[in-house]
C-alpha cells in the first residue's frame, strides 16, 4: 500500500488496502483453521526451522529488493498522464484513474472481471457432483453464533452500516477522486465475511438465483455497454460523447455488486464442503 501511494496511485492503494486488511485477514482465518495439529518428532524440528529460516530469507530479500526499485525511481518518472489529462474531458471524468481503466484500457478492465467470474466458477467446480448447488462453507463460523458475545459478533453488528456507506461512497466517488468499484466491492466484501464468519447470517445457496445475478451483473452489464458501443458511438467500448459519464457510473455500480460477491464467494470456497471443527 506504502509503495502505490510513493507511486501517486491513492486508487490502486486504497483496493490493496481494503484486500489487504479485510479480505486476507479473513482468508488466514480460515486457513488457519482449516489446519489440523500435527505432533511433530524431535526429527522434524531441524528441517522445518531450516525451512522457515529460508522462507524469512527469501521475503525479506523480496522486500529490499522493492524497496531499491521504488526508491531509483527516476524523478520525474517517464509517464502519460499528459495525453492522459487532455482526453480525460471526453469521458466527462474527473478522475483520470476511472478514465484510464473505463475508457483508454476499457478492454483490459472488461477481461479482468471476467477472469475473476472464470476463478469463481473454478472454485465451484471443485465442489463434489453430489454438492453442487448447495451452500458454501463458512471458516470460523461454527466457533459463533447470534447469541454469543465477543469482540468479532459485536463488531459484525455494528461495522457493516458504515462499511456499506464506504463501499459505496469508493464507487460512486471513482469518477472524481480515488475509489472506484473495485475498492469499493473489496470493502463490501470484507464486510459480507465478517457477517458470515460471526454467526449472524448463513451463507447463501450458489443454486439461488439472485447470487449467480449478482454476479454476473457486472460482467453482462460491461459486455453489453460494449458491443452498444458501435451504434451509439460507432466504436467497440467507445461511450456516447453527452453520456459517457452517466454510462461509466451505471457499469461501476454494476461491478461494485458482482466484485463485492464474487470476492465473498470465492473466499467462502466451494460449496458442500464440511465446515471445519
Amino acid at each position: 500500500m506504502l509503495i502505490w501511494m510513493r507511486l501517486a496511485a491513492p486508487d490502486v492503494a486504497l483496493t490493496e488496502g481494503a484486500i489487504g486488511t479485510g479480505l486476507n485477514g479473513m482468508l488466514l482465518l480460515g486457513a488457519a483453521s482449516s489446519l489440523r495439529s500435527r505432533a511433530m518428532t524431535p526429527s522434524d524440528h531441524s528441517p522445518e526451522r531450516v525451512r522457515r529460516i529460508v522462507v524469512g530469507v527469501l521475503c525479506s530479500a523480496v522486500v529490499f529488493g522493492l524497496i531499491v526499485a521504488v526508491a531509483s525511481l527516476p524523478s520525474p518518472a517517464p509517464s502519460l498522464a499528459g495525453p492522459v489529462r487532455d482526453a480525460l474531458p471526453a469521458t466527462q471524468l474527473e478522475n483520470p484513474v476511472t478514465g484510464v481503466l473505463m475508457a483508454f484500457r476499457g478492454l483490459d478492465t472488461l477481461l479482468e472481471k471476467v477472469v475473476l467470474f472464470l476463478a469463481l466458477v473454478g472454485v465451484w467446480c471443485l465442489a463434489p457432483d453430489r454438492a453442487w448447488g448447495t451452500e458454501p462453507s463458512v471458516p470460523l463460523a461454527p466457533h459463533f453464533g447470534p447469541n454469543q458475545s465477543g469482540a468479532l459478533v459485536f463488531l459484525a453488528r455494528v461495522l457493516p452500516p458504515f462499511w456499506i456507506a464506504l463501499g459505496i461512497y469508493l464507487a460512486w466517488n471513482g469518477s472524481i477522486e480515488p475509489g472506484g468499484a473495485f475498492p469499493g466491492g473489496a470493502v463490501l466484501a470484507a464486510m459480507v465475511l465478517l457477517v458470515l464468519v460471526a454467526g449472524l447470517r448463513k451463507a447463501p445457496s450458489i443454486s439461488r438465483r439472485w447470487v449467480r445475478l449478482i454476479v454476473v451483473a457486472g460482467p453482462v452489464a460491461f459486455i453489453v455497454i460494449a458491443f452498444a458501443g458501435y451504434p451509439l458511438a460507432g466504436a467497440f467500448l467507445a461511450y456516447p460523447e453527452r453520456w459517457a459519464k452517466a454510462v461509466i457510473v451505471l457499469v461501476e455500480a454494476m461491478m461494485l455488486l458482482s466484485i463485492a460477491a464474487t470476492l465473498s464467494l470465492l473466499l467462502l470456497g466451494p460449496p458442500g464442503q464440511e465446515s471445519p471443527t
